[in-house]
């Protein structure tokens, strides 16, 4: 009888213990949210793109979560202060990567004298990619601003090491190791230069 009992509460145990339950529903609201739907691919394809640029665009127009749940720990308002700056700053960096990206999947190195027949093909593409390499350098000017926030005087020796990769691209922001105005205008006038290439070119068939 007593073994009876056992079996019957065991298999009310496994019967309650797996019943699908509903999901709780989790609210995507705060810039910490958003960059967290941010990922890269090994290989990237356009909408994969498209879909970042849109969680980092929702991350730079969000409010910021309470300093709990940042990116770094975050001990005074000092911290809190420099976080957000720095955040700021490393969302339009990266957006400006995946513009990089995207730009490069429709650009086209050069115009080869064979690619004739599909001239107005390769001229649609290269018209997106330099579109990309363009936005980048809006991102780039507001990357700049927020590294120089995040550069002033008072935060000189405050570091977030939890977030030490933030910090390094703000120091070569600073020291100009990193500027992407001068590679995005190289990709923007070589793409104007093979657009016009393709231009001129006569409509053949080889």
């Amino acid at each position: 009888m007593r073994t009876n009992k056992f079996l019957m509460a065991f298999f009310a145990f496994v019967l309650f213990a797996f019943v699908p339950t509903k999901p709780s529903a989790y609210m995507v609201k705060y810039k910490e949210d958003y960059y967290r739907l941010f990922h890269v691919h090994y290989q990237q394809f356009p909408d994969d793109c498209m879909e970042n640029i849109y969680w980092l665009e929702k991350a730079v127009q969000a409010d910021f979560a309470n300093p709990l749940y940042a990116e770094a720990k975050i001990e005074t308002e000092k911290d809190w202060e420099k976080y957000k700056f720095l955040f700021q700053m490393h969302v339009n960096l990266k957006l400006i990567e995946q513009h990089q990206r995207l730009g490069r999947i429709y650009d086209k190195k050069v115009a080869h004298f064979y690619d004739a027949p599909w001239k107005d093909t390769y001229v649609e593409n290269l018209k997106k990619a330099l579109s990309c390499y363009q936005a980048g350098l809006y991102y780039w000017t507001e990357a700049k601003l927020w590294a120089e926030k995040a550069n002033v005087a008072k935060f000189r020796f405050l570091f977030l090491t939890d977030i030490q990769n933030w910090e390094d691209e703000r120091e070569r922001i600073a020291d100009g190791s990193l500027n992407y105005e001068k590679i995005l205008n190289r990709d923007i006038a070589r793409v104007q230069k093979v657009i016009a290439e393709f231009e001129a070119m006569e409509s053949k068939e080889y």
